[in-house]
């Protein structure tokens, strides 16, 4: 079962309709994982296939991808929303490195907090459902002169 089957099916699990157009979205979410999209840039994505689709629809989309926990809407501390897929096998959010010099942003896959998820339970009785972490800071390339200073996305750690 693909990715967009299993969008399709918590739609229909919470009775909701899985119009074109939010097929549509659920799509360029999927086709551009690695982006952490805005709302514009998805609409921008869209309205080429859809042109009759309002920035409104987007945004009350993307707010039930939320309510459906198919995508996690995320702050890089840029003041723009922008949203994530959740992906399979993995029992929490991914985690971000986030250059503070270049606004290059790049995933960690691995979960590093499993052995503290466990020490939170065996010491407090606190069952972890869900964390995110993360990592301001600057790259190396970025520490001297040579950084360019534009918004690009890094492939996972």
């Amino acid at each position: 079962m693909d990715a967009m089957d299993k969008i399709a099916q918590q739609f229909a699990a919470h009775n909701y309709k899985l119009t074109s157009q939010r097929e549509a979205i659920a799509k360029v979410l999927l086709e551009n994982e690695r982006d952490h999209l805005s709302v514009e840039e998805v609409y921008m994505l869209v309205k080429g296939k859809y042109p009759q689709l309002g920035l409104a629809t987007v945004y009350r989309t993307l707010e039930l991808l939320c309510e459906l926990h198919i995508v996690e809407k995320m702050n890089f501390g840029d003041g723009v929303s922008r949203y994530d897929l959740r992906t399979e096998g993995h029992d929490h959010m991914h985690h971000h490195l986030i250059c503070q010099s270049c606004g290059k942003v790049a995933e960690i896959k691995d979960d590093w907090l499993a052995e503290l998820e466990s020490k939170l339970m065996k010491e407090y009785g606190f069952t972890v459902t869900d964390h995110r972490l993360d990592f301001k800071g600057t790259y190396r390339v970025c520490s001297g002169t040579g950084c360019k200073k534009e918004k690009s996305t890094m492939a996972a750690v």
